[in-house]
């Protein structure tokens, strides 16, 4: 009986390593204060949201998509010289045990070309895609115009 157990000990331990070690980057991925600005027509809407990694790696958000709208890009918005741009970028790193705030003035998701409209108040579906394939559906609230942040 003895030496069943002392075996079974470093069994279940390199069981439990080896499961850890599958864990992606997904998995390590925690969403809140997630929005969505609505504009009027068929004007491309802004997705915002704060990703809190709490791996030991840093995770990288590729992209999303979602059924309410036929494309997302990740974009970056800045200031140069007094005038606004907008630039599509290929990732955002979320370091290890660290933030990334997706924000109105800086990364944002565009969604573009609502399926059909998306009203004030209404809970859209993102997937976010992360470099490792893994991914990760959050919801987005949808704001009205004006908003700024993700509060009533």
């Amino acid at each position: 009986m003895m030496a069943r157990s002392t075996l079974a000990l470093p069994l279940l331990t390199c069981l439990l390593w080896s499961t850890a070690s599958l864990a992606n980057q997904a998995d390590h991925i925690r969403t809140s204060q997630a929005w969505i600005r609505v504009l009027p027509g068929d004007l491309p809407a802004g997705a915002y949201v704060t990703l809190e990694n709490t791996g030991d790696q840093v995770a990288s958000l590729q992209g999303a998509s979602s059924l309410r709208y036929t494309s997302t890009m990740l974009h970056k918005s800045s200031t140069e010289g007094g005038m606004g741009r907008m630039e599509m970028v290929e990732h955002l790193d979320i370091p290890a045990h660290g933030k990334a705030e997706l924000a109105p003035g800086g990364y944002h998701l565009m969604l573009m070309k609502a399926q059909a409209p998306v009203k004030v108040g209404d809970t859209v579906k993102l997937t976010l895609r992360f470099s490792d394939g893994s991914t990760q559906e959050a919801d987005f609230i949808a704001r009205p115009a004006n908003a700024t942040d993700a509060t009533h």
